[in-house]
């Protein structure tokens, strides 16, 4: 599948994959020490829904949209609601925000981030949408040489983001070897890896690879819309290695509330361990 954002955002994947970057990056926050965060596919930055792009799939519709001026979004989803609506003045929801953005509004001053972004005319449009900010630096390359050009980062604590467009029929086996060479790198940094659940097959065997990788602490979620069809964009799932004390609880409790918001009765949350911490 081609997974470029402009096409998606805001959709269910986006609300579920961009509330647990939010909760993450709060624990970050909860020590004064700097973070850093690594953005491999960066994408836009920030989308306008009325575009012809976002209008041609108006994905945003049972996504964002459903939660839009809702009244009963729990405490966990709070964060990620205020960016929303920061984006938007509070008014007529037009424009969601990206990782990237999520990622600046989040930074504190001293806390730092590389957003790395292939695609030629998307990079030159991240720049444009986020503009100067000494906190950040944008890169244009391979997001998996990106995993070995900023790790280790000389901060101790931090998040990887790795959310690519799946155009390509080994995404899944090159997104486990970067998770790999980046966690030789850096092992200590809390990791995020976005995918589709559409080959439920090649999820498997992800997760397989995730379980004999020898890296301990892996924690899978999957936020599924219906029952897993193949060929059909089912769900999206997050691989989450080293994930921070609650977070597999919270997001237990917002995908139960999500599965009740945008999907019908056939909708479920699930998050599995696939490896136990290290003793």
């Amino acid at each position: 599948m081609n997974y470029r954002h402009i096409y998606h955002a805001g959709n269910f994947a986006d609300v579920f994959k961009h509330i647990m970057l939010t909760l993450a990056i709060g624990y970050l926050r909860q020590k004064e020490k700097p973070f850093f965060v690594l953005d491999t596919h960066a994408g836009l930055g920030s989308y306008d829904l009325q575009s012809a792009e976002a209008q041609k799939t108006k994905e945003c519709e049972q996504g964002i949209g459903r939660l839009w001026g809702r009244n009963d979004v729990p405490e966990e989803a709070a964060e990620y609601m205020s960016l929303v609506g920061k984006l938007n003045n509070g008014k007529t929801l037009r424009f969601y925000p990206g990782s990237p953005l999520i990622i600046r509004e989040m930074l504190r001053n001293g806390d730092r981030a590389i957003l790395n972004e292939k695609h030629p005319e998307d990079y030159k449009a991240l720049r444009g949408n986020l503009g100067h900010d000494a906190r950040l630096r944008m890169e244009n390359m391979d997001g998996y040489t990106a995993l070995k050009s900023a790790l280790p980062p000389h901060e101790r604590r931090g998040l990887v983001l790795c959310d690519p467009p799946f155009e390509v029929e080994d995404e899944f086996e090159r997104m486990d070897q970067g998770l790999k060479e980046g966690y030789k790198r850096w092992a200590g940094g809390v990791y995020m890896l976005w995918y589709p659940v559409k080959d439920t097959r090649a999820v498997r065997k992800f997760h397989a690879a995730l379980a004999a990788s020898g890296i301990p602490d892996i924690t899978v979620m999957e936020f599924l819309r219906g029952p897993a069809a193949e060929g059909t964009f089912s769900g999206s799932g997050l691989a989450v290695i080293n994930p921070p004390w609650t977070l597999t609880d919270r997001a237990r409790k917002i995908g139960t509330y999500l599965v009740g918001a945008l999907t019908d009765s056939k909708g479920r949350f699930e998050a599995l361990e696939i490896t136990g911490e290290r003793k």
